[in-house]
């Protein structure tokens, strides 16, 4: 029986000179990159990429392509967000096609929005790709669902830090609900504070949470421990950047429903995109 691949005409005009499509890479797997993600990176004159973007989905982009790190880290940051404001204006200006690929969804904690408005103050014409976020993809990967009717009928996401390093002022009573389950990004410098806040706020001692590392990578590491121990957990295991912390009682069917990784879950770097639409054949 003739194999059946998964159509590649997409219905979606041309990335022209001077345009910026600001790109949701996903969580590290490139095998959830979405297929709108991979047409544009194959004809982007211009990379201008995150730290969270894995090496494998760059390595999916035309050889050609010139490639601008503007990744950013606790008190380390490649560029400001101004300056990657400005470069993105810069080479719009020039008339490059422009593909800014952002970790996970442009749109939830990516900053996304903040350089939409940019472009639109400089009269550039952008679009707008979304990905999986890395909510998305660490619970999938790591065998919990963020929503169940038995146990979560909400998900919040939730950014933990503020802008500049400020003080973490949330509404914890209302993230306090047992019923529901709570994902922190970039939680791991207020661990402490999460766990104490949502404590004080009658979430019992020992609810569940799962901390996610680099998610859906061939290096991802998940450990399950509860609002207690959440701070020992995270120096014991020697815990860092990017991790996911998912408070929630859906974090206890991780133990049922976790399945093993496929033998080959990867692309190697510098595959062909011929090779690529071989692996997603139907």
């Amino acid at each position: 029986m003739p194999s059946r691949r998964v159509s590649y005409d997409l219905a979606e005009a041309p990335l022209v000179p001077g345009e910026v499509a600001i790109v949701g890479a996903g969580p590290g797997d490139p095998g959830l990159l979405t297929l709108r993600a991979l047409s544009l990176l194959e004809q982007a004159d211009c990379l201008v990429f995150d730290r969270l973007v894995s090496k494998e989905v760059l390595a999916l982009a035309s050889p050609k392509a010139r490639r601008f790190y503007v990744g950013k880290a606790s008190r380390c940051h490649a560029l400001t967000q101004d300056e990657t404001n400005a470069l993105l204006v810069h080479l719009a200006e020039e008339g490059k096609r422009v593909v800014r690929l952002k970790g996970g969804d442009p749109y939830i904690f990516g900053r996304g929005g903040e350089e939409a408005e940019v472009l639109i103050e400089h009269g550039i014409h952008f679009r707008v790709v979304p990905g999986i976020t890395s909510a998305q993809g660490c619970a999938a990967y790591g065998g919990f669902p963020l929503t169940h009717r038995d146990f979560a009928q909400s998900v919040t996401f939730v950014t933990g830090h503020c802008k500049g390093g400020g003080d973490l002022a949330l509404d914890w009573s209302s993230l306090a609900s047992p019923n529901q389950t709570v994902v922190f990004y970039m939680g791991l410098a207020n661990a402490e504070l999460i766990s104490r806040q949502l404590q004080e706020h009658d979430l019992p001692a020992d609810h569940p949470v799962a901390l996610v590392e680099r998610g859906t990578t061939p290096e991802q590491r998940q450990v399950i421990t509860c609002l207690s121990e959440l701070v020992e957990t995270i120096a014991r295991e020697g815990l860092r950047p990017p991790t996911l912390i998912v408070v929630g009682k859906v974090v206890r069917l991780a133990n049922t429903l976790a399945q093993p990784a496929p033998k080959d879950a990867t692309f190697v770097e510098g595959e062909t995109l011929e090779l690529v639409r071989e692996r997603i054949a139907l």
